[in-house]
C-alpha cells in the first residue's frame, strides 16, 4: 500500500505547475479547474500543507470581483484547449471561464484545517472571506429569488458535463447557425470515451450566449437558455454552507446570512424529494419540467447531511439498488436506464469524485455499507490505476491517466482513519 501511496503523490506532484495543478499531464486539460483544484488540495494536505494552501490561494486569485469562483483558470494562454481563453474572454486578474463549478471550497478547507495545525490565522481569516464572497454570489445571482435552491446555466457549471440529466433541456435549445469551432479533447482520447458532437454544438451555443450577455449574473438567470436546479450541485452548497457557517463561527467573522439560507435551503431541497421514487429529482426551470434520470450525483443529497433521518434511510436503501449488483460501484447513470453508456464519459462510468462524495455522506448514517464503498473504491483504483472514470462492471480505465483527483482522493480514503 505505501507503494501505491507514493504512487499517488508523484501524480500529483507530476501535474504541478506553479501554484497550481492540472488535472492531467497531457494535452487534454491543460488549466486549473474549480472543483478539481479542490479536491487536489485535499489530497496534498495529507503531505504538503504548503502545497494545499498554494492550490486553493492560486484558485481564488481569479475569483471575480463579484464574487464569482470561474470553472476554469487559463494560466498558460499557448494551448489548443477549446474553449480557450480567447473563446471565453473574460476574468479578472487572471483570464478564466465565465461560468463556475460545484463549490466544494469550503467542505476542503474545513477538512484540512479539522486536520492541521495552522499558525497563520489572519491568512485562514482572509481564504474564508473569499470563500464567503462566492457563496453570497451564488445566493443573490443563482438564486435571485430567494428560493433556498440555486440554478445552474450551463451543464459544464454542474462539474457532470454530459450526462443524461441534461438531455431534456439540451434538447429544447436551437443550435447557433454555422458554428465554428475546433475540438481537442476526441484527439487526446477516444471519441467513444467523450461527449457527443451535438452536444458540444450545445454546450457552444449556451456559451456564445452567455458572452453575448458579457456574463452579467444580473440577466443572465431570466435569460440563459439553460437554466437548471441540479440536486448534485445544491447538495454541495448546502453541506459548503454547512462547513463555512461552522468555519465563520471558529474565528468570529459574521454568519447571520449564511445561517438564514442554509436554514431554507434545507427546507425547500427536501420538496425534491420523490417519495414514489424514493429520491430526489432535479428541475428544468427553463422549460419547466422535471427531470427524473437516475444519476449517482441524485444521492449526493446524503453529503448535506440533512436532518430528516428518514429521508437519509430510505435514499440509503434506493442507492443500495443502484448498481450494486456490478463489480464496481456507483455507476454516474444507473446501469438499466436507457441512456445510460457502460464508456461515455458522464453517462455511464465510475468516478473517485462521485464515490467519495457518497462515502462521506453514508460515513455517520450507514457506517457498513460506508466501509463497503471505500474499499471498494480503493480496490478499483489500486487494480487499474489513477484513470479519469472506470468500467462499472470490468474495471477498465478510460479517460486521462494520472488523473489528479483520483490520486487525491485516493490518499484521503487510503490515509483518512489517520485523523479520525
Amino acid at each position: 500500500m505505501l507503494n501505491k501511496i507514493n504512487q499517488a503523490k508523484k501524480v500529483l506532484l507530476g501535474n504541478r505547475k506553479k501554484g497550481y495543478t492540472l488535472p492531467t499531464n497531457n494535452n487534454l486539460y491543460p488549466a486549473q479547474w474549480n472543483w478539481d483544484s479542490g479536491f487536489i488540495a485535499l489530497g496534498y494536505s495529507h503531505f504538503n500543507l504548503k502545497y494545499a494552501f498554494d492550490e486553493i490561494n492560486t484558485l481564488l486569485r481569479g475569483q471575480w470581483k463579484d464574487g464569482m469562483v470561474p470553472h476554469i483558470l487559463f494560466h498558460d494562454l499557448k494551448t489548443n484547449y477549446y474553449p480557450n481563453h480567447s473563446v471565453w474572454n473574460c476574468g479578472n486578474k487572471i483570464k478564466s471561464s465565465g461560468i463556475t463549478q460545484p463549490p466544494v471550497l469550503a467542505i476542503i478547507l474545513k477538512k484540512i484545517l479539522d486536520k492541521s495545525i495552522i499558525k497563520d490565522k489572519e491568512k485562514i481569516k482572509s481564504i474564508i472571506q473569499k470563500v464567503k464572497k462566492y457563496h453570497q454570489w451564488l445566493m443573490k445571482y443563482r438564486d435571485p429569488k430567494n428560493s433556498g435552491l440555486v440554478s445552474i446555466l450551463h451543464p459544464w457549471e454542474s462539474g457532470y458535463d454530459n450526462s443524461p440529466l441534461w438531455d431534456g433541456p439540451l434538447n429544447a435549445i436551437k443550435i447557433e447557425k454555422n458554428l465554428k469551432y475546433k475540438r481537442g479533447d476526441n484527439k487526446v482520447v477516444n471519441p467513444d470515451f467523450r461527449p457527443l458532437d451535438i452536444d458540444y454544438d450545445r454546450y457552444v451555443t449556451i456559451k456564445n450566449h452567455l458572452r453575448k450577455n458579457k456574463y452579467n449574473p444580473k440577466k443572465l438567470y431570466e435569460t440563459s437558455m439553460f437554466n437548471v436546479v441540479d440536486v448534485g450541485f445544491n447538495s454541495i452548497f448546502l453541506k459548503a454552507n454547512k462547513d463555512l457557517l461552522y468555519l465563520l463561527e471558529k474565528f468570529n467573522l459574521k454568519k447571520k446570512e449564511i445561517q438564514k439560507y442554509l436554514i431554507k435551503s434545507e427546507n425547500k431541497i427536501e420538496k425534491l424529494y420523490d417519495k414514489k421514487r424514493k429520491s430526489f429529482i432535479n428541475y428544468d426551470l427553463k422549460n419547466n419540467k422535471k427531470i427524473t434520470v437516475p444519476s449517482i450525483t441524485n444521492y449526493f443529497i446524503l453529503f448535506a447531511d440533512l436532518k430528516n433521518k428518514s429521508i437519509n434511510n430510505e435514499i440509503i436503501q434506493t442507492l443500495k439498488k443502484h448498481n450494486t449488483k456490478d463489480n464496481f460501484f456507483f455507476s454516474s447513470i444507473k446501469p438499466n436506464y436507457t441512456r445510460y453508456e457502460e464508456k461515455r464519459y458522464w453517462r455511464g462510468p465510475v468516478w473517485i469524485n462521485c464515490n467519495w462524495i457518497i462515502y462521506q455522506g453514508l460515513k455517520d448514517k450507514d457506517k457498513k455499507f460506508a466501509q463497503i464503498v471505500r474499499n471498494k473504491t480503493i480496490d478499483l483504483v489500486k487494480k487499474n490505476g489513477f484513470y479519469e472514470y472506470f468500467n462499472t462492471k470490468t474495471g477498465k480505465a478510460y479517460g486521462a491517466k494520472n488523473f489528479s483527483w483520483t490520486a487525491s482522493l485516493f490518499l484521503d480514503l487510503i490515509l483518512e482513519k489517520k485523523y479520525n
